[in-house]
């Protein structure tokens, strides 16, 4: 059975990814979430409603040990499961100016994008090799190609995780895996629920949000065989804001 994986899924864009996934593309899909089983187990029945199966995989990706306990045992009790997309969602903001920034938030936020992408795709590449097929997609942001006052910490994770795809793509694409980066702007999510949208949508050439669906689609594409010939790349959505 063919999987794709999603970190950080059981709500906004990842959520939108996972049911796109499902409904475009056929996939089963492996839900990782960190604490909120409520909207977990919510998206799991909606993705379920597309005919595929989902399971949720409970962990926090900065948890290298539990994260790779989890991945070994989904594969030890599922032996038949192929994961030939990796979806690397999960990220924390820890938002402040630079010069009054905790360590904690320093960590917290470089651990969880930039180490759960090392944390969740360096056991799962192994099997995409020898399958010589993968899709690895991780999603980054315009905060980590522009910079964004206020964000040092997440610039700097995400900006991190843009080189990261780069430099990997160059490793395995002899393989027939492809590594490929989605950079968001400003997207409807839980995320940028407190931004002033009437302020900021004055700096997008489009006028709006994006929406998560519309990134959705584009990660749809990326995980696709459509897609075969694009490795390496970071393509921005974000409304014409910065490209």
């Amino acid at each position: 059975m063919k999987y794709a994986l999603i970190t950080g899924a059981s709500r906004g864009i990842g959520k939108a990814i996972a049911l796109n996934l499902a409904k475009e593309l056929g996939y089963n899909i492996l839900l990782n979430f960190h604490s909120n089983t409520d909207a977990a187990t919510a998206t799991k029945e909606l993705i379920e409603a597309e005919g595929v199966n989902c399971k949720l995989l409970q962990f926090d990706v900065a948890d290298a040990e539990k994260t790779t306990k989890t991945l070994k045992d989904f594969s030890k009790n599922n032996p038949d499961a192929e994961i030939e997309v990796i979806v690397n969602n999960a990220g924390i903001t820890r938002d402040g100016l630079f010069m009054w920034m905790k360590p904690e938030d320093w960590h917290s936020v470089i651990n969880t994008s930039l180490n759960g992408f090392y944390n969740v795709t360096q056991p799962l590449i192994k099997n995409m090799l020898k399958r010589r097929y993968g899709r690895i997609i991780n999603i980054v942001s315009l905060s980590g190609l522009k910079g964004n006052a206020g964000q040092v910490n997440y610039s700097a994770a995400k900006g991190a995780m843009v080189a990261a795809t780069k430099a990997l793509a160059q490793e395995i694409g002899k393989r027939k895996v492809t590594v490929n980066a989605v950079a968001p702007g400003f997207v409807t999510s839980d995320m940028t629920a407190d931004f002033d949208e009437n302020e900021l949508k004055k700096l997008i050439p489009l006028n709006r949000f994006g929406e998560a669906e519309e990134v959705a689609n584009l990660v749809s594409f990326l995980a696709s065989k459509k897609a075969s010939y694009i490795t390496g790349e970071v393509i921005n959505i974000n409304g014409g804001l910065y490209s």
